[in-house]
């Protein structure tokens, strides 16, 4: 039976021509956000509850008017102005279309890219993803979990004549940052391993940077998490300086079966291929064969060794 004239073989190096792949993008894209459009669709109907969860941490005043909620006990979540309501419950919607439908969008992002791929990337591409997604997401549980602390941490500066009112988009900005900061910064010692197997840092290099990975985890604590208090970046660096030395151990035991499996890869090309660079003799020279050579005037001289007999 004849195959369709639109079928065609695909190459198995995954070449085609320009047009071919950037349709093969457009699909991916399509399929992509069709896939966040509707989940965000069904995360309209509960709304409420995914509001409810974001706005969690905040310890609010229950029961209490905002004329009595003074202090830095608690806080009134408001709106500022009309369209508020509907401009966070679309981000809230959207945020969940993102979250919840990664597994679609990442793996039309991983079948555009797997056919230009060779065997080993894909098998370190497929470990890399796997590693990454787990320690993404505890970044964020730890950042969801700590949030109600530092907010309180927070609303204790307020003074007793204040009270205060928190916009639930600022509050929702400020989840996102914290949860994107928390998850980001975990995946840096993962770095560091890919690094080390790809051969660009040794173990015993990453042991000779702690001092400074340590001094420089906890500014980046302080500089990177949205709550700017000492309790959040504490909590950021130390859950990160662990991974850093357990990324420094991996690193040194594969270094170390590096080693074993070729004894020669830490030495220079002349350490591990030494030259022989003792002179040897070459042996008689051989004679030039004669030569013959017609001169100006028309006769011809024999060349004697390699000489003419002119010269």
């Amino acid at each position: 039976m004849p195959k369709s004239a639109r079928k065609k073989e695909k190459d198995p190096e995954g070449r085609m021509p320009l047009a071919e792949h950037l349709r093969e993008l457009r699909n991916r894209l399509a399929k992509a956000v069709l896939a966040i459009v509707v989940v965000a669709i069904v995360a309209a109907f509960y709304q409420k509850q995914l509001t409810d969860f974001l706005s969690s941490p905040v310890p609010k005043c229950e029961g209490r008017d905002l004329a009595q909620s003074h202090g830095g006990n608690c806080a009134v979540v408001v709106f500022n102005s009309l369209s508020s309501p509907f401009t966070t419950i679309v981000k809230i919607c959207l945020l969940a279309g993102v979250t919840v439908s990664a597994p679609i969008w990442l793996y039309q992002l991983w079948a555009f890219l797997a056919p230009g791929l060779h065997k080993n990337e894909k098998k370190y591409t497929i470990a890399f993803v796997a590693t990454a997604a787990p320690l993404f997401v505890a970044g964020a549980w730890l950042a969801y979990s700590i949030m109600p602390m530092s907010m309180r941490v927070l609303l204790k500066i307020t003074p007793e004549s204040a009270a205060n009112t928190l916009n639930l988009d600022d509050i929702l900005d400020f989840t996102v940052r914290m949860i994107l900061v928390f998850g980001l910064a975990f995946e840096l010692p993962l770095l560091l391993v890919m690094m080390n197997i790809a051969g660009m840092v040794t173990g015993k290099t990453m042991v000779k940077w702690w001092r400074g990975v340590v001094m420089g985890t906890f500014v980046f604590g302080a500089v990177a998490t949205p709550s700017t208090d000492p309790f959040g970046m504490c909590i950021l660096a130390v859950p990160i300086i662990i991974l850093y030395f357990g990324a420094v151990g991996f690193s040194m035991l594969n270094d170390k079966r590096r080693a074993r499996s070729n004894p020669d890869r830490m030495l220079s090309d002349d350490e591990a291929a030494p030259l022989d660079l003792t002179p040897q003799s070459l042996g008689d020279s051989e004679p030039m064969p004669a030569l013959r050579d017609r001169s100006e005037d028309g006769r011809q001289h024999a060349a004697r060794n390699g000489y003419d007999d002119v010269t």
